[in-house]
């Protein structure tokens, strides 16, 4: 049982030193977010009287022209460990992950209008880095915040993130030993059922359906497409999973399992058959010129 961790933000006068001040906080594994707050609510209410303390319940920066001066603000926000990919090569084991740990970061939906959630088109992502002066585990359970870095994601980008993870998902529930048929089932009907709002077809139809004028976009476009080749193969390799766990009860389930997942297929094509002309070009050059040279 490792740690659950919190970024929490101190904000008015009555704090004193504290003002402005950003820890992360290690909690027991199974602290929930509502615990921390009620807790530290508590905490900083007896000590300011319980008016005088609020949580901020979102997770955007704070403006401190925008709070009552007279009371106390504790902003809390759920955070996860952060790794660079290279990183994830040493850290194989659920020790590993949760050992040495001074990056963490957390994410927040924004669009241009202010508005937290919009249409896929419109949907961008803060991803908020944060670095503690010390590696938990430590002998305090919070740590200052040293430094902090934002990384925005445009629409295309969070929609290949979350390909990214629906591959993941059903790749790690059709590898799964020993094999759990419900979790298997749960993720399949989440990525090829009929009735998925802002669902994997609905993505490929937004942003792949025309290529972008903005050359910018291109790479982003053809990432995009090579995300739903695999995430199509993903969901062949968990239909063929399925099909060998279930009883005969469940077979007209697998059935229709197979339809939809055909009928996606289908639609989904014409998406991610288009190439970009303009991204193969240099490289036929460039093997071109190396024929000739060699």
């Amino acid at each position: 049982m490792f740690g659950t961790y919190f970024r929490v933000g101190f904000y008015g006068s009555k704090f004193g030193d504290l003002d402005e001040q950003e820890f992360v906080y290690k909690e027991p594994a199974i602290t929930k977010l509502a615990e921390i707050s009620h807790r530290l609510e508590g905490f900083y209410g007896e000590r300011f009287g319980e008016d005088q303390v609020e949580v901020i319940k979102d997770s955007n920066p704070v403006d401190k022209c925008k709070l009552d001066p007279n009371k106390a603000f504790i902003q809390i926000t759920y955070v996860e460990p952060y790794f660079d990919t290279y990183e994830m090569k040493d850290r194989i084991t659920y020790f590993d992950k949760n050992y040495n740990l001074r990056r963490f970061v957390y994410c927040t939906p924004f669009t241009l209008d202010g508005r937290a959630h919009g249409d896929l088109h419109e949907q961008f992502k803060r991803k908020t880095i944060l670095t503690t002066s010390h590696a938990f585990p430590y002998i305090k359970t919070r740590i200052n915040i040293i430094h902090k870095e934002e990384i925005i994601s445009m629409p295309i980008e969070v929609a290949i993130e979350d390909m990214q993870k629906k591959t993941q998902e059903l790749a790690f529930a059709t590898h799964q030993d020993p094999a759990d048929a419900k979790m298997l089932q749960m993720v399949l009907q989440g990525s090829v059922g009929t009735t998925v709002n802002q669902g994997p077809l609905e993505v490929a139809q937004v942003f792949l359906s025309e290529i972008p004028s903005d050359p910018k976009l291109y790479r982003h476009h053809n990432k995009l497409r090579l995300c739903f080749k695999d995430f199509t193969k993903r969901c062949e390799d968990a239909l063929r999973k399925n099909k060998s766990l279930i009883g005969p009860d469940q077979k007209e389930y697998q059935r229709e399992l197979e339809r939809n997942y055909h009928r996606l297929k289908e639609a989904l094509q014409p998406l991610i058959n288009r190439k970009i002309p303009q991204l193969y070009k240099p490289v036929l050059q460039v093997n071109s010129h190396s024929k000739r040279t060699a």
